[in-house]
């Protein structure tokens, strides 16, 4: 069985510390906000896969750096894919795809995000979390699909649609609208909203509070309260990212 020697300092992009059965994930880059890229692209399903089976692992919190939660903010300037990738690159890319949220949803005990600034890239990922809080600075924007000329797959075309309402969260993806934390908590994206300083002390205060609940209570729930969520992806995140993938055929060809 996995111990938490095994992976605490396994990750470039991803901090690890725990106490009394407590896991707490800080993304970073460098010590600074989160980049997003084909780093941590490639890292964050492996380690969620890694915190998951780890049974020593009560609850889980999942925050980020500094100022963002995950950035940059993308451009049609600064997309990730301004020319066609070539076949291996897609077939990395749709496998850590699925990987990357089926594994965080595939911890089997409760997980509480702390969103403690702009969450402009894959900001699904913190959303999915069985408890979401977020800084007064927080911002949510899917800056790095349609309004950067790619598909808005990677499971956003499940999450936003699923947490808005259907009509909101289409408008919301095909306008590149971007909602400050004020409007996620009136929105349901959010449960609390806190002062920067204020946000990881509630997190853990959260956290120690379910900690001290039945292992089984915790996995089981968690287990439960996230089966629809777990269908929804098992049906619709492989499709979203084929569609996605297969768009960048209109990218011109890039260098040989």
């Amino acid at each position: 069985m996995i111990q938490f020697e095994d992976y605490a300092n396994k990750y470039q992009s991803v901090r690890m510390e725990r106490r009394d059965g407590v896991l707490q994930m800080t993304l970073h880059t460098d010590g600074q906000s989160l980049r997003w890229g084909f780093g941590p692209h490639g890292e964050l399903p492996e380690a969620f896969h890694d915190v998951g089976a780890d049974r020593d692992n009560r609850v889980v919190i999942l925050t980020g750096t500094g100022a963002e939660f995950s950035g940059p903010r993308a451009t049609p300037g600064t997309s990730s894919f301004p020319s066609r990738p070539p076949a291996e690159r897609i077939d990395r890319i749709h496998w850590e795809g699925r990987h990357l949220l089926m594994r965080l949803l595939a911890i089997e005990v409760p997980v509480i995000s702390a969103i403690n600034g702009p969450a402009w890239r894959h900001s699904e990922i913190p959303l999915l979390c069985d408890i979401v809080l977020a800084a007064d600075t927080a911002q949510f924007q899917d800056s790095a699909h349609f309004a950067s000329d790619v598909v808005p797959g990677d499971g956003m075309h499940i999450v936003y649609p699923l947490l808005l309402g259907l009509n909101r969260g289409r408008y919301f993806l095909l306008t590149g609208q971007t909602l400050d934390a004020k409007k996620a908590l009136e929105f349901g994206l959010v449960a609390e909203v806190l002062p920067p300083d204020k946000l990881l002390a509630r997190a853990w205060e959260l956290a120690e509070d379910l900690a001290r609940r039945p292992l089984l209570l915790l996995r089981y729930t968690r287990l439960l309260l996230t089966e629809y969520l777990r269908r929804q992806m098992q049906g619709l995140l492989g499709y979203g990212l084929g569609m996605e993938l297969l768009a960048l055929g209109e990218k011109p060809e890039g260098p040989a």
